[in-house]
């Protein structure tokens, strides 16, 4: 048995994971970086990587039918799903080499390719080497949670692990979960052919603000998805080709069942027990300073952080982590910043409070703006300006903002660093943008918060009145 001491000890080798190893090492600490499957993690290999992929490919299919509308012909596209796959498997294998064990070896990280287990407070075992560290970060991420329905063990069930690697294109998709993985699959795969049943047992996109989702909805249902909400899965039958949900509002038939119902931590090979880690079905317990409550050694990092699922949460988990562990600054996670979208066509973005939070907290204190997305030039020149974006206001400063629109994940960046930095509505009010761009549908949302008090002031009507007659 081999023996190796080390500063950190990084357990999984996904995007938060590799973020601490990378910056550990370069900032002079001793790493050693634990991963037992694909480096990269879920997001390179079945996340967001492919499915950004795919769905790349989707929009090239779709766009050929709305060329009328620019004076072009329509065109069909002859889609080859196998070649779609094909592209996907290209842009993973591009990005594929910054996630490499060659990489990060070669920034002095010393990488072990197997699971890792505690066996100690102090100490974890990978293969036949044991790893003591003066502090450990888990780093493991989650996986597709397949319920256990009845029946499902007889059927091949897809998730966004193997989907990714089917090269016949699906006659009839069933999606079992109307989130925001369910609904970009379902667009992507009916704009490549497949003909999509989304099933959700409660509301789709149930987790995002009603009115934005109902937007997003009506274009998925008007592209022929159908989408049956408030019916649950209760039963799976069928066999190879052809396949039965069973639901509390009827039964549903098609060729391929893909299970997009949410995650579940990968914490299973990790005998928490045995680190004296305190840990729960949402992962680690840990405070605000991602450290774990009962093994002051151990940090998390990621979604086996209990809270936000996204790639992005667990690189910023990562900058948290780095503070505290070289530099011994008090450093904890925040989420009132954190922004997430669905990149559905249109897209569905997020930042900060819905409205419904916002109003709950601020009650007669919250101001609401509204901006319709059909008054952006470049959207209408586009003919993609169906949308709109809210931007919750108090004390005269954004606490949350939903878009939901044409480059929805692009346009929340903006507010997630007004947000982040508690700035005003005036920063983004006073920023001036090129003409014509997207970009200007959020300085629109902030004109749109001061134009009241500008054009229906009658005190300001008055100073104006004033200064027009006397000064001179």
């Amino acid at each position: 048995m081999n023996r190796i001491k080390t500063d950190i000890c990084v357990i999984g080798g996904g995007s938060g994971g590799l973020s601490v190893a990378a910056g550990a090492v370069q900032m002079g600490a001793t790493v050693v970086l634990l991963e037992g499957h694909k480096m990269g993690g879920d997001c390179l290999n079945y996340g967001c990587v492919p499915s950004k992929a795919l769905i790349a490919s989707a929009k090239r299919a779709h766009e050929g039918s709305r060329n009328v509308e620019f004076g072009v012909a329509n065109v069909s596209p002859a889609v080859d799903y196998a070649a779609t796959k094909d592209h996907v498997d290209e842009v993973i294998a591009t990005i594929a080499p910054l996630d490499s064990v060659e990489r990060f070896e070669g920034l002095g990280v010393k990488v072990i390719e197997e699971f890792g287990r505690f066996i100690s407070k102090t100490e974890v075992q990978a293969g036949d080497t044991i790893i003591e560290a003066r502090r450990f970060v888990v780093a493991t991420g989650s996986a597709p949670f397949v319920p256990p329905i009845d029946g499902i063990d007889a059927v091949d069930v897809y998730t966004n692990e193997n989907i990714f690697d089917l090269r016949e294109r699906p006659e009839h998709l069933i999606v079992v979960g109307g989130g925001p993985i369910g609904m970009e699959m379902a667009q992507a795969h009916i704009r490549l052919g497949s003909k999509v049943t989304v099933i959700e047992g409660a509301k789709a996109l149930g987790n995002d603000d009603p009115e934005m989702a109902a937007i997003v909805l009506e274009n998925l249902r008007a592209e022929g998805i159908e989408i049956v909400e408030g019916a649950q899965a209760e039963k799976i039958s069928g066999n190879e080709g052809e396949v039965t949900v069973h639901t509390s509002s009827g039964d549903f038939s098609g060729s391929h069942i893909l299970m997009a119902v949410g995650r579940k931590v990968n914490t299973d090979k990790l005998d928490l027990d045995k680190g004296g880690i305190a840990h729960d079905r949402r992962g680690l317990k840990v405070g605000d300073d991602l450290r774990s409550v009962t093994n002051k050694r151990v940090y998390a990092a990621g979604d086996v952080a209990g809270g936000l699922q996204f790639t992005h949460v667990a690189g910023y988990h990562a900058g948290v982590l780095i503070r505290s562990l070289l530099f011994a600054l008090p450093s904890k996670q925040k989420t009132a910043h954190i922004p997430w979208a669905t990149y559905t066509e249109p897209e569905l973005a997020h930042v900060g409070l819905t409205e419904a939070q916002a109003k709950k907290k601020y009650g007669a204190g919250l101001e609401v703006v509204r901006f319709d997305l059909h008054h952006n030039d470049r959207l209408i020149a586009e003919r993609k300006n169906k949308g709109l974006i809210k931007v919750m206001v108090a004390k005269g400063r954004p606490v949350g903002v939903s878009i939901a629109g044409h480059s929805a994940g692009e346009l929340i960046g903006m507010w997630a660093m007004a947000i982040a930095n508690n700035l005003k509505m005036s920063a983004v009010a006073n920023t001036v943008l090129p003409y014509p761009t997207i970009g200007e549908v959020n300085k629109r949302a902030a004109g749109a918060y001061f134009s009241p008090r500008l054009f229906e002031s009658d005190t300001v009507k008055r100073v104006v009145g004033f200064v027009q007659r006397w000064i001179p």
